[in-house]
């Protein structure tokens, strides 16, 4: 009886394994799916970006682009640090903590473009004789400078604890390329943490100051022909985008929920609070701006001919 039980409960966790297995391979087949188009749509923005000379000239197209490539850092060095972390592949600790770090800066660049970006919005609409002084290319690099100073500061100080706490030999070692695996103090954490305290707290002050003073504009003309009101539109998806970087800080309470599912909690949180943020920023922007509309369906129009059989 004892054989035939032991046989039984070896079925039953080779077939929980096996499903385990599945399970994981299901939603990350799901989500490298997700990044070929992904890729392929911001390829598609980035080269209308950069193959027309009036979006390189607009400050709202900059930025817009300057969130692309951003986002596009951000999940190419992601991914990375996903699929070495499922598959437990350790590396030497120097090369990942390059990569933690250039993914933890990019990741604090989204919110204080999405700031930059209201703020624009803002000044077009609300002093529009002014904008042309205010909104410049040369200031927009300015601003995007110190946007990367402030997203690294944290990181470098994150640095300076490493070398302070650790011994000589420790980014010799092979390690897992995830952020845990770089916390030497409790320290780290209060940084990590007021850094996003501060940061989505400031932002979000901005979005909801520039969302009303656009608003009061849209109201005191024709509201579904302004230019205010879809500038109020746009300071709204910022504010929806925003909601959705923080949701990443969720993660700890959907860990609780479905604990149940273990396997696939760590492909969950990568894919809706890491991912889906950033996914949906093509869509919100690109395909909703007239430019690139247009040069969307030309190129889809072009690709279409090209395959449409003689």
């Amino acid at each position: 009886m004892t054989n035939i039980s032991d046989i039984l409960q070896n079925n039953t966790q080779a077939a929980s394994a096996n499903s385990r297995t599945f399970m994981q391979l299901t939603f990350i087949g799901i989500t490298l799916a997700g990044f070929i188009i992904y890729f392929y749509i911001m390829a598609v923005l980035l080269s209308i970006y950069f193959t027309s000379s009036l979006a390189r000239q607009e400050v709202r197209y900059v930025l817009f682009a300057h969130m692309l490539i951003a986002d596009l850092v951000y999940l190419l060095f992601s991914l990375f640090s996903f699929l070495t972390s499922i598959y437990r592949t350790p590396f030497l600790a120097s090369f990942c903590y390059v990569i933690v770090f250039v993914c933890s800066t990019s990741e604090k660049i989204a919110p204080y473009n999405l700031a930059i970006m209201s703020l624009e919005r803002y000044i077009a609409i609300c002093f529009p004789l002014r904008h042309e002084e205010f909104c410049t290319l040369q200031k927009t690099r300015l601003a995007i400078t110190i946007i990367w100073t402030i997203g690294l500061l944290p990181n470098f100080s994150d640095t300076i604890i490493l070398i302070l706490l650790t011994d000589k030999l420790f980014f010799s070692r092979y390690v897992i390329c995830s952020r845990a695996s770089f916390f030497v103090t409790a320290v780290q954490n209060t940084i990590r943490i007021v850094a996003h305290a501060t940061t989505f707290s400031m932002v979000g002050l901005i979005i909801i100051f520039t969302y009303i003073k656009i608003m009061l504009v849209a109201f005191r003309v024709d509201l579904r022909k302004s230019s205010a009101a879809k500038a109020g539109t746009t300071v709204m998806l910022h504010a929806i985008q925003l909601l959705l970087c923080m949701m990443a800080y969720s993660s700890n309470i959907i860990e609780i929920l479905l604990r149940d599912y273990v396997a696939v909690l760590p492909i969950i949180n990568f894919c809706f609070f890491m991912c889906f943020p950033r996914f949906i920023s093509p869509i919100i922007y690109g395909i909703r701006d007239k430019l690139f509309r247009k040069r969307i369906n030309r190129v889809l129009f072009c690709s279409c001919q090209k395959h449409k059989p003689k």
